[in-house]
């Protein structure tokens, strides 16, 4: 695998999205911590269940800590940013994550409830897919509920398969070849 600590030369980037909005998407740092947890506030009920397949209601410190300080080596963790009036609020994000040495990856991807069907998780996944292939990971994997139809609809889209979860069957499993 290629050095991870090597910084993606395509970030940040502008984007503008169907809906005529431009949007930042860049690689989240620590200084994102409290807006992160703002962001996570501002989620539905249902955008979290999807994201944590479960009920949950705040995020811990120590979770935000995590996200904020990803593992140069094995993780990766992008935002996607829109102007609030006077400042920048996040409105969505992706990631992945892989255990030391694999060449398999995970990911995640969360978008906002006011910015879903405009085309800014499909933005997020493929930067994260260019950047995952970019370091030599072979695939890309995730976990998505089964009842979750645009997330597997984005990832059929982007050439996803899309099996039964042996261990859980409300869980399809997408991969995608890198």
């Amino acid at each position: 695998m290629q050095d991870n600590h090597q910084r993606d030369d395509s970030l940040p980037l502008t984007v503008t999205l169907r809906n005529g909005r431009g949007v930042i998407v860049r690689p989240i740092c620590a200084e994102d911590k409290g807006e992160l947890g703002s962001a996570f506030e501002r989620l539905g009920p249902e955008a979290r269940y999807t994201r944590f397949f479960t009920s949950v209601r705040a995020l811990p410190e120590k979770v935000l800590d995590s996200a904020t300080h990803p593992s140069p080596d094995r993780e990766v963790a992008l935002i996607a940013l829109s102007d609030d009036g006077s400042r920048q609020i996040i409105i969505g994000g992706a990631r992945y994550v892989a255990a030391p040495g694999s060449d398999v990856c995970e990911f995640a991807v969360t978008v906002a409830d006011d910015w879903h069907g405009v085309g800014l998780a499909r933005c997020l996944m493929e930067t994260l897919i260019e950047i995952a292939r970019a370091r030599g990971f072979l695939r890309m994997e995730g976990f998505v509920l089964h009842s979750n139809s645009s997330m597997r609809g984005l990832a059929a889209r982007l050439g996803f398969a899309d099996v039964q979860c042996p261990e859980d069957r409300s869980v399809r499993v997408v991969t995608l070849e890198l």
